[in-house]
């Protein structure tokens, strides 16, 4: 005989309807009669059932005391509409509680019912749930006891999972889910400190001296479906291929992130020519959004002005990385300028050049921060963020971003005429079958030598409409200490966006023929490449693309230049002979070790680099603070590419077109 235990009352939450209002009600009886099925389900001892309604709290912003708790052996289940979350159960014991489940289940809602719940007045029932019928009921009474009979059958071990049970037609799917390191309940993140700031790089031996990442993606065995599903999945509900792209087999993601009032939708993808390898590239760049966009792997431990802390501590003043004009906050009176005396969120970071920790604002190691824009007196975007196999991957990634950007503005602003590449040698039989493949749909790919301050190949790409019409430039950039893979990397980012150029030209014209009359009106990170799709707007390129300069032989990329040194059979040598050509031009490499404990789990790390006085990227045409930047008048005669300093006449009247 079995005996079944009073089904357990489902919880109160804040901004939940009061006991007795018909949401609450049916979940106390949706709990009752399941007690009461499972006993005809389950010859043993019947397990406690606990039902909670999803969407009528913020999940993410529950702590303390209003954290739900739970038995063991106690069966959770959440319902929303006609669906009926089973689970979380945990294989192990591991990671991955209900509350964990809740705030991945919110994280990917849709924007409309996201913003009723963490901004604005909540939502309300509009009457006793329909569908928990008796065919409902036993449907999910059988789904526990079969779940209980054999627990975690085929599941992804590492992983926590639930299911998903339709309460309209029974179809059920299992699908794993991934811990949140943040969660109140079972997450472990531990404080920032400046003991835990040092960056070492161990010995990191690579496949041959060209070749930068130990492994591909394609060979890690990542469990996209636990990162990306339309129930709780950390990067969002999809991943979808770019059937348009007649150049490589894309696929684009993305994922909801708040920063104060402010929801912003995070793209990430691949452009790789296999689907599966760009989702599993994809996949690696949306963690590495996710990691850079704000401090998950530490909890950030000190607020304080730059006064207060440069009286004791080493610290980067965030005037060196360039601050907005004057002009700029007049303009935008809701960002506030940069004051040394307003208390703001500092993290620990490591200095490659003098080997010791130091403060750095929390806005400029990560770019999604959170506190509100009006808080942010910069917006930095990913620039120096990377990701790799292993922590000097991400650094030499993210130093490469930080070189590639600084020496493509340096170049754009100061109108340089850049030496072109001839890519015809180019060893690689995919990067010469993507040159071709950009001719048949139109396009000349054309490739300039970028390098000004340091001995690193730097590789800007243009694909040139070569009848002039709608989609006339697309412009991508590659940095490494191989030239053939600086110039793929700038390959792969002009035939991704150029084919499909001329279409978005086409039907976005009227807007961007307004951005090309009036260069206030550019404001966003799209606008910056969309624009060069005008014919118009190709003649602030003219300093680059006109005039009759002898090609460059590709190789010649590495063999040239003061300092220039051939790539090492392992990575951390690498990072450290680029390390030492920066900082041997007067400048510092700052790491932040920006990897979460979702990406450590699986192998991987992402590195926030820094090196002040570069030039910083950024979108908008009031933002730029490279115009402003001593480095942008004498960055070009000091590398003897100009016989003086630059004056405010000299530089490029346009924003730039990086993309």
């Amino acid at each position: 005989m079995t005996t079944a235990p009073a089904p357990v009352a489902p919880a109160a939450p804040a901004g939940a309807p009061p006991a007795g209002a018909p949401l609450a009600d049916a979940c106390a009886e949706l709990a009752a009669r399941l007690t009461a099925r499972l006993a005809a389900h389950t010859t043993g001892a019947v397990p406690a059932v606990r039902v909670r309604a999803l969407g009528v709290r913020d999940e993410l912003t529950v702590h303390g005391s209003a954290i739900d708790g739970t038995s063991a052996d106690t069966v959770e289940v959440r319902v929303y509409g006609h669906h009926a979350v089973v689970g979380p159960f945990a294989p192990g014991g591991g990671p991955g509680c209900g509350r964990c489940l809740a705030r991945r289940w919110q994280s990917v809602r849709s924007r409309a019912l996201r913003e009723a719940l963490e901004t604005g007045s909540g939502t309300r029932p509009a009457g006793r749930p329909p569908y928990a019928t008796d065919f409902g009921v036993d449907g999910l009474a059988a789904l526990v006891a079969a779940h209980r009979d054999r627990p975690g059958a085929g599941a992804d071990r590492r992983f926590p999972y639930a299911f998903l049970a339709d309460l309209e037609t029974l179809r059920v799917t299992r699908f794993s889910f991934v811990p949140d390191a943040e969660c109140p309940r079972c997450g472990d993140r531990p404080a920032d400190t400046a003991e835990a700031a040092r960056i070492v790089l161990p010995p990191a031996p690579k496949p041959a001296p060209e070749v930068f990442r130990a492994r591909d993606a394609d060979d890690y065995d990542i469990p996209f479906e636990a990162f990306v599903n339309p129930a709780a999945g950390m990067l969002g509900p999809s991943v979808v291929p770019d059937l348009i792209s007649a150049s490589t087999s894309s696929t684009v993601g993305s994922f909801l992130l708040r920063s104060g009032d402010y929801l912003r939708e995070c793209f990430w993808g691949g452009h790789t020519p296999r689907y599966r390898s760009s989702e599993r590239v994809g996949l690696l760049e949306g963690l590495e959004r996710f990691a850079g966009m704000r401090p998950r792997g530490k909890r950030t431990a000190v607020t304080a002005s730059f006064r207060e802390l440069a009286a004791e501590h080493e610290v980067l003043d965030p005037r060196a990385c360039g601050l907005y004009s004057d002009d700029f906050h007049r303009a935008e009176p809701g960002v506030r300028p940069f004051d040394p005396d307003r208390p703001i969120p500092w993290v620990w970071a490591w200095s490659l050049r003098d080997e010791h920790p130091l403060l750095v604002p929390e806005i400029l190691a990560y770019y999604h921060a959170p506190g509100g824009l009006a808080n942010r007196f910069v917006q930095e975007s990913s620039n120096g963020c990377a990701s790799g196999g292993s922590l000097a991957e991400a650094v030499y990634f993210g130093l490469m971003e930080v070189v590639e950007r600084d020496a493509f503005l340096l170049a754009w602003y100061g109108r340089a005429p850049l030496p072109e590449i001839d890519a015809s040698g180019s060893r690689s039989q995919q990067t010469r079958a993507m040159i071709d493949r950009l001719a048949m749909y139109g396009y000349r790919a054309r490739f300039f030598d970028t390098r000004v301050t340091f001995p690193i190949p730097v590789v800007t790409a243009v694909a040139e409409r070569i009848d002039g019409g709608l989609g006339r430039l697309c412009f991508g950039a590659g940095a490494g200490l191989d030239p053939e893979a600086a110039l793929a990397a700038g390959l792969c980012e002009i035939a991704t966006d150029a084919v499909n150029l001329r279409r978005r030209t086409a039907r976005d014209e009227p807007r961007l023929r307004a951005l090309a009359a009036d260069f206030d009106r550019v404001q966003v990170l799209h606008d910056h490449p969309l624009m060069y799709g005008l014919p118009d707007l190709a003649a602030h390129a003219d300093f680059l693309l006109r005039g009759d300069r002898p090609l460059v032989p590709l190789h010649a990329l590495a063999a040239t230049g003061a300092g220039a040194v051939p790539p090492a059979d392992d990575l951390a040598a690498d990072v450290a002979t680029c390390v030492g050509a920066v900082t041997k031009a007067g400048f510092d490499v700052i790491v932040i070790d920006q990897t979460m404990p979702e990406q450590r789990a699986l192998g991987f790390h992402t590195a926030g680099v820094i090196v002040p006085g570069l030039l910083p990227i950024d979108f908008g045409w009031r933002r730029q603070r490279a115009r402003h930047l001593p480095r942008t008048r004498t960055a070009l005669r000091e590398a003897g590419l100009r016989d003086r300093d630059l004056t405010a006449d000299d530089l490029n009247e346009a924003p730039h077109p990086f993309p």
